[in-house]
């Protein structure tokens, strides 16, 4: 847990914690320390990820090639974001396959503060946890069901993550202008810009 909360592949949590209800449901596990053992393991991985994107933050600056180089103003307005938005983000994306083991890096970049996010991040990962640790259990042994319904839903999340991805390349580059749904940006034509007063 605490490798896949860091966000290192390929083992998600969709596939550890159903195993480990269905070792509690046949008596390996006891459930009570196992389910600690899962938050706590996943907090552990969260703020390391945190710590990393703390720490990382100004090296960052300047990273990227061209008009994709990450520069101080993006970094601006991710600490906007988080400034008005992180807790809640931080909650409901431990509830998002994929998604829940990558935000601790932006959160931690932003800076958003050490105990509103590890609270944020029990709030969101503790039903996420008993969730799979529960269906585990339930269906004993055909845990791997569970499994092959998120690695569906991993699909879908990773699919909307590449299109955001790609929306804000295309915005970074000028191609497309700020706002939704996507529209191609207006260029002034060569008649246009020569027309413009001076």
């Amino acid at each position: 847990m605490v490798v896949e909360s860091f966000g290192i592949p390929p083992i998600p949590s969709e596939v550890i914690l159903p195993f480990a209800g269905f070792l509690v449901a046949g008596g390996t596990f006891p459930l009570v320390p196992t389910a600690v053992v899962a938050v706590t393991g996943e907090l552990v991985g969260t703020f390391a990820a945190y710590a990393a994107g703390r720490w990382g933050r100004e090296r960052i600056t300047g990273v990227g090639l061209g008009a994709l180089r990450l520069q101080p103003k993006h970094l601006a307005r991710m600490d906007e974001f988080f400034a008005r938005r992180g807790p809640a983000t931080v909650a409901l994306a431990r509830l998002v396959p994929v998604l829940r083991s990558y935000i601790s890096y932006p959160a931690g970049a932003a800076g958003m503060r050490p105990v509103r996010f590890g609270l944020y991040t029990l709030i969101g990962t503790t039903p996420f946890d008993l969730g799979l640790l529960y269906a585990g259990f339930v269906l004993r042994d055909h845990w791997s069901l569970i499994s092959s319904y998120f690695q569906l839903l991993d699909d879908v999340c990773i699919a909307i993550l590449a299109v955001g991805v790609a929306y804000l390349v295309l915005l970074v580059v000028g191609l497309l202008a700020p706002g939704w749904p996507p529209r191609l940006r207006h260029r002034p034509s060569p008649t246009e810009e020569t027309e413009r007063p001076e």
